[in-house]
């Protein structure tokens, strides 16, 4: 069995007591690849940095909107530096937050545009972070994804993955509709996710990929504990009763699937 951790913090101070043995029990249960996005400048430096140490981790570079507030002249081309590293495979997580609306959503739009024209550039995939603001991601992704067309871009095929997903069915259908693909995190497991377990039963299953987003978002088994990737085989365990396909199918569709968006072969 093949398990892809799309989406985990391994770098976060959390893990700071036991993280050897926390990507080892990762190993344990089969999972392959890790991927850790950064949230600002130095989670992204701090995950490459990991990245070097461990063949099966990979990187996605950028500032989230929530780390926006430190957003200089210099940022961008800070990230840009870091993407030319050959373990980044994604520009992330990036996108635009008004749960928190730490940032204010004029320069949250203005941050999330340069990192999506920045990825086109350097044509790598994003890595979505959206909290209560599905309809203005979703229209800047649609216009981005233009623009890849008109280009005739590589990355109209994988353009990015909206992580842990959290919209409705419709959401999914217009986010697969750009080529975009979901990924699913440990809400999934919560008794009172009907909306969430709708959009797997009917989304692309070409476009969907688990994630952890450890140490948050823990499964129910474990909920109120730090999450781990290795918990990622109870969000394909609950995949697989929803679409009535065993554990392996879903892990290796899963893990295929996040090869396919990442190139990281």
């Amino acid at each position: 069995m093949r398990l892809t951790d799309t989406h985990c913090h391994l770098n976060l101070d959390q893990f700071d007591k036991d993280r050897e043995e926390v990507i080892l029990r990762g190993f344990d249960v089969g999972v392959e690849r890790f991927l850790i996005p950064g949230i600002d400048i130095e989670t992204s430096r701090s995950a490459l940095e990991l990245a070097d140490k461990y063949p099966q981790i990979f990187v996605a570079v950028g500032v989230q909107p929530n780390s926006g507030m430190g957003w200089t002249n210099r940022t961008l081309k800070e990230v840009e530096e870091m993407a030319s590293h050959p373990k980044v495979v994604a520009i992330g997580e990036i996108g635009l937050d008004y749960y928190w609306d730490k940032t204010p959503k004029e320069k949250q739009a203005k941050i999330f545009f340069q990192q999506l024209e920045l990825a086109m550039e350097m044509d790598l995939p994003v890595v979505i972070h959206n909290r209560e603001a599905t309809e203005d991601t979703l229209a800047m992704l649609k216009r981005w994804f233009a623009k890849l067309t008109e280009s005739e871009s590589d990355l109209v095929s994988r353009p990015g993955v909206l992580h842990s997903f959290s919209g409705n069915v419709e959401d999914a259908k217009q986010a697969n509709e750009i080529n975009f693909f979901l990924s699913i995190s440990g809400p999934v497991t919560y008794k009172n996710a009907k909306i969430l377990r709708e959009v797997v039963a009917r989304c692309d299953i070409e476009k969907l990929l688990i994630e952890t987003d450890s140490p948050y978002l823990t499964p129910q088994r474990f909920r109120g504990q730090r999450n781990e990737p290795s918990y990622v085989s109870f969000i394909a365990n609950k995949i697989s009763e929803i679409r009535e396909l065993s554990i392996e199918e879903v892990a290796n569709k899963t893990a295929e699937n996040a090869e396919k968006l990442f190139n990281w072969n």
